[in-house]
């Protein structure tokens, strides 16, 4: 089975690693277009989009040279943090994020991944899409720590402006859910679907 996976995340490729996965990196370059509301259909139909761009860029120009032998697994994903029913992208610079940031202090929030599988198996193709949630608690945060994580640029390619994995993790009260849905990819739940839906 080849696996390509359809972003360009150093933390969706560095969990995939640690679970074994041999793959290969072919970022989406779909420009993204929300039709949902609802927060759990904005993280799948975004990591569908994603995935079905490259799919397809793989399997049309693979098809043309006849070089289409090998089974295809396309992994999309896509990650946004919600509070209140708001959704938060990445912040477009650090006033932004800390005023995001500001907003999540003291407060719980979710994070959801969606996640998108598109398969060539034996000549046929199908696709799976599944989202995962997990609840965020942080601990209230004082406006001198806001202001320095904001302005160290490492909130700025994030949803929500944070990343849990790294300095910021000392602001983090708890978690009800999946940790490494909030990284941006819940590994063992994607894990778990490979099983089930490719042959052995």
């Amino acid at each position: 089975m080849r696996y390509i996976l359809a972003s360009a995340s150093p933390r969706r490729r560095e969990l995939l690693s640690q679970a074994g996965i041999s793959f290969e990196v072919i970022p989406s370059t779909v420009k993204e277009k929300i039709t949902k509301t609802d927060p759990r259909d904005v993280v799948m139909e975004l990591s569908f989009q994603k995935a079905k761009d490259v799919y397809r860029r793989v399997c049309s120009s693979e098809k043309e040279t006849n070089q289409l032998e090998e089974d295809i697994t396309v992994i999309g994903a896509d990650t946004i943090v919600v509070y209140r029913g708001g959704i938060l992208g990445k912040p477009a610079d650090t006033s932004e994020a800390y005023d995001m940031l500001s907003l999540l202090s003291d407060r719980t929030h979710q994070v959801y991944t969606g996640v998108s599988l598109m398969m060539c198996i034996n000549k046929k193709e199908s696709h799976r899409i599944f989202y995962e949630k997990t609840d965020v608690t942080l601990y209230k945060i004082a406006k001198e720590d806001l202001r320095a994580y904001a302005e160290s640029g490492d909130s700025l390619d994030k949803a929500g402006a944070y990343g849990i994995q790294g300095p910021f993790a000392i602001h983090v009260k708890g978690i009800n859910g999946d940790y490494n849905n909030v990284v941006g990819l819940p590994i063992g739940r994607l894990y778990q679907e490979l099983t089930a839906l490719i042959p052995s």
